[in-house]
């Protein structure tokens, strides 16, 4: 019967059918996703064969990323729909399966349920309606609001599609997604689907080295953590199936997929995007905008928006993988102050433990590293260590508490035979992996971190290793068992590489379903862990995995960059496409961490480093030394001058961070979001800003001596050299400017007002100084601003309004500041700085009383007021001109 089936398909799908005649290249759809793709079996399948002659023998890679050679025909139908019933909250489509995929065993029955979610997202779940399939019980979204009204319409086309469009009356009616029902594959270990797209300028997608723009040229992008050295076309640290799409008229819209199994998104120039996951469901959420800030921002209605960061971790971070103990350490940061390098957070690296071994101290080399850290705090400074999640397996019982605590909380992941897992980290001579899915893991953790805290009073942790990583493939000795099914690999590489068996056990379910979300469990672990230990304060975790719904409770570091001009220019979109995760806190190893920088390189990075929202030198143990001090004079200067404006400009960075917290704002943002109807702005990830009022202009190549700068439509403001320094058109413009060797370009945007402190030599003294504000009037000659204050700790502040929220609204005539929260300020405004004035003043009242300490500059257009001692509460100040 199959060879007949098959005879009959030859017939019909012949070269030159009309089914297989597609109107475009663009149209066609891969439809034999595995390795070794054939002509027989693609026909099989009921798909159309690309004629290979046409290559002249060149070999089909896997995956072909090209034109496919077995792809849908017209009118495919693999599943049809059976019947489709309106709900109260939205609709439920039943799929029959009519032809099989071929790919897996498929499930015969879908069932699609499309949940109004709000009015601006769309939840569309496919299920088997007959087997409970897996489903990562975190991020858990909220239930659906009650009352919704759509600002988009959904239908089922009678050619099997599923396609939504914005609700013309609210947006002018555009296509959002354009789902393929008819060519979905639906196995067990193995799921498909395709959907059109709106434009090809796409963003997201990560985490994935290379450009913020994501091509789509029949890219691959591999979802499943692994630990490895960035580099193109990879999988990496983290898995983020979120999109961003700007449509032609510039509006954006984005889509989630919530699953964690190991999967493949290609983006083809149709333009469309195809869904490879290996297991679990099909999960999406569709979020309307229209801006590309509405999008992240309904985001995080469904995953969490972060944690309020504690305000001495925006200072500067000091570390190394190299450190010879407490000494080396002690002796680096002094170096380093005693050049005048700001420093407020000193790091060790795995040097610290004794063999290695997690919540232990080296005791020759590291015996006083309590007393270091009390220094450190004395100082007003705070420390941060590295805990990686495997513990070793090999200590003596009773030797080691992290083992044998772990046992007795039974915590450990096991092997399908319920045996404790043990691989190979850095530990001597075996690791056993603590399941942060188990009930007793919180507890667990948290007595470790408390144990430890007793000892070392740390102010933060750095968790690392936690894809998780492995140094060998499996388990000890024996590898992992080759029963377990795999239909299909996302990636270049075995999915045990470098990490745990498929088939090893955690209390949610098999590494097979929950490898991505390691590194997120554990972030939150370690998350209630910190809070024990250090109660009433904000933990602080900075990690190498992430997931989904990560920055709920930590940041990011890129991981193990190179020291290259490339890593240095890649680091702008590597950094930046975490603010659309919901992850502000992020940053990237400045001078990079593998190989030797030079001193150009590292000034450089410094430069820009100054403004990654998570600022950290970080390097290697075979590497050499690349903190500002030992590289001399020339890196001490750059990083002097650069993080002199990031400390003083930290009360602006802080509420930024506030409104991420509260609102699901971007800290650091690419230029789109604020202009994403310019399209010049779209291929731009060499300038990025600080929220809506700073734009960074950073030199990114060696030998660089100009920059060809993007100024989007407006005025712009050069802070540093105090004159308004653009006057773009409406549609911006490019300039070129110097790349200065000394110091980073960094422009206001006209419009805004940003507070500052005058920067001490740690965050805790510059919290102490009296506050200043900058206004830059735009073309309209209004400019507005806010700032929020707080204790910098508390983890609680801002549930229990302990804080306050100061806005500015100005122009050229009257400056008003208000207090939103009422609470009373002990903080004084000291001085007015005020762009844009186009006349001296004449006279000028400060609450409503006459007041004579102001200077004008004319050449500037700049109006100092100076003296003010102004508590920073309500304040009026009225501005007359001849």
């Amino acid at each position: 019967m199959r060879a007949l089936v098959f005879v009959a398909l030859c017939a019909s799908l012949a070269v030159g059918d009309p089914q297989c005649d597609l109107s475009s290249a663009l149209e066609k759809f891969d439809c034999f996703p595995q390795d070794s793709s054939n002509e027989e079996e693609c026909i099989e399948r009921g798909c159309c064969w690309r004629d290979t002659n046409e290559f002249n023998g060149e070999p089909r890679k896997f995956p072909p990323l090209s034109e496919p050679f077995c792809y849908y025909p017209r009118n495919y139908q693999g599943y049809k729909v059976l019947n489709q019933t309106s709900t109260e909250g939205g609709l439920v489509v039943y799929l029959e399966r009519v032809f099989p995929s071929l790919v897996d065993v498929d499930i015969s029955l879908i069932r699609v349920e499309v949940i109004h979610q709000s009015d601006e997202i769309l939840r569309i779940r496919f299920v088997d309606p007959l087997s409970r399939r897996w489903e990562p019980p975190l991020p858990a979204p909220p239930p659906p609001k009650e009352n919704v009204i759509p600002k988009y319409v959904v239908r089922i086309t009678d050619d099997t599609r599923l396609e939504v469009t914005r609700f013309i009356e609210y947006h002018g009616g555009n296509k959002l997604i354009d789902l393929d029902l008819a060519s979905l594959v639906y196995t067990d270990h193995f799921l498909q689907i395709s959907s059109r797209l709106p434009s090809n300028v796409v963003y997201g997608l990560g985490e994935h080295k290379g450009s913020l723009r994501r091509s789509t040229n029949f890219s691959r992008f591999t979802f499943y953590n692994e630990d490895r050295a960035p580099e193109y076309n990879a999988r990496l640290y983290g898995t983020h199936p979120f999109y961003i799409n700007i449509e032609p008229d510039g509006q954006a819209n984005g889509m989630w997929l919530l699953n964690s199994n190991a999967m493949d998104i290609i983006l083809q120039p149709t333009p469309a995007i195809t869904y490879r996951p290996v297991g679990g469901i099909l999960d999406f959420f569709l979020f309307v905008g229209p801006s590309p800030a509405n999008v992240v921002e309904q985001y995080q209605q469904m995953i969490g928006k972060p944690k309020m960061i504690p305000y001495w971790s925006l200072g500067f971070h000091l570390c190394r993988f190299g450190y010879k103990g407490v000494d080396h350490t002690r002796q680096i940061l002094r170096s380093n102050l005693d050049a005048g390098v700001r420093i407020d957070v000193q790091w060790n690296d795995i040097d610290y433990m004794e063999d290695r071994n997690d919540f232990t101290l080296d005791k020759t080399h590291y015996k006083d590293l309590g007393s270091f850290v009390d220094e450190l705090h004395r100082d007003g400074r705070h420390y941060v260590l590295i805990i990686d999640p495997a513990v070793s397996g090999s200590e003596e019982p009773g030797a080691y508490p992290p083992y044998d605590r772990g046992l007795d909380y039974d915590v450990f992941v096991k092997d399908a035979k319920g045996q404790v897992v043990r691989g190979k980290v850095w530990n001597r001579k075996s690791s056993v992996f603590p399941d942060f899915t188990h009930p007793n893991s919180t507890a667990y953790w948290t007595e470790m971190i408390s144990n430890f805290h007793e000892e070392v009073a740390i102010d933060g942790a750095w968790i690392d290793m936690n894809e998780p990583s492995n140094m060998i493939d499996g388990h000890m000795d024996e590898g992992c068992p080759s029963d377990f099914e795999i239909v299909y690999t996302p990636g270049d590489e075995p999915l045990k590489t470098k990490t745990l068996c498929m088939s090893d056990r955690h209390y949610w379910s098999e590494h097979y379903n929950v490898h991505n979300m390691y590194g997120f469990t554990e972030a939150i672990a370690t998350y209630h862990a910190l809070a024990a230990a250090r109660p009433r304060k904000r933990p602080f975790i900075i990690s190498r995995s992430s997931f989904s719904g990560h920055g709920f409770y930590a940041g990011h570091w890129t991981g193990d960059v190179f020291s290259t001009w490339t890593d240095l220019k890649d680091s702008v979109p590597g950094f930046l496409e975490f603010s659309f995760y919901g992850i502000p806190m992020v940053g990237v190893d400045i001078c990079g961490f593998n190989g030797n920088t030079t001193v150009d390189l590292c000034a450089r990075w410094h430069a820009l480093g100054a403004f990654y929202p998570f600022s950290r030198n970080h390097n290697t143990d075979d590497a050499l030394a690349q903190d500002p001090a030992s590289l001399g004079e020339k890196v001490v200067t750059v990083t002097k001058n650069a993080y002199y404006w990031r400390y003083k400009l930290l009360p602006h960075l802080y509420t930024l961070f506030y409104r991420a917290h509260v609102d699901g704002d971007t800290v650091a943002r690419p230029l789109f979001f604020e202009y994403p109807r310019d399209s010049n702005t779209y291929d731009i990830d060499e300038q990025f800003l600080w929220g809506d009022s700073l734009m960074v202009v950073p030199a990114l190549h060696e030998n660089q001596k100009t920059i060809n700068a993007y100024f989007p439509r407006g005025i712009w403001y050069d802070l540093q050299n105090r004159t308004a320094t653009v006057d773009a058109p409406l549609q911006g413009k490019y300039i070129t400017i110097p790349a200065y060797e000394d110091t980073i370009n960094f422009f206001m945007r006209g419009g805004r007002a940003v507070f500052y402190q005058e920067p001490g030599d740690t965050t805790t003294d510059s919290r102490e100084k009296p506050y200043g504000l900058y206004i830059f009037l735009s073309h309209e000659s209004y400019a507005m601003g806010e700032l929020y204050i707080d204790d910098g700790e508390s983890i609680d502040a801002v549930e229990n309004r302990e804080n306050s929220l100061i806005t500015v609204l100005a122009n050229d005539r009257e400056i008003l500041l208000g207090n939103e929260s009422r609470k009373p300020i002990d903080n004084q405004l000291d001085r007015i700085h005020f762009y844009g004035v186009t006349a001296k003043p004449t006279g000028m009242t400060v609450n409503y009383q006459p007041f004579t300490d102001f200077q004008y500059d004319a050449s500037r257009q700049i109006l100092t007021i100076y003296n003010m001692d102004a508590a920073l509460t309500f304040i009026t100040i009225t501005i007359t001109y001849p």
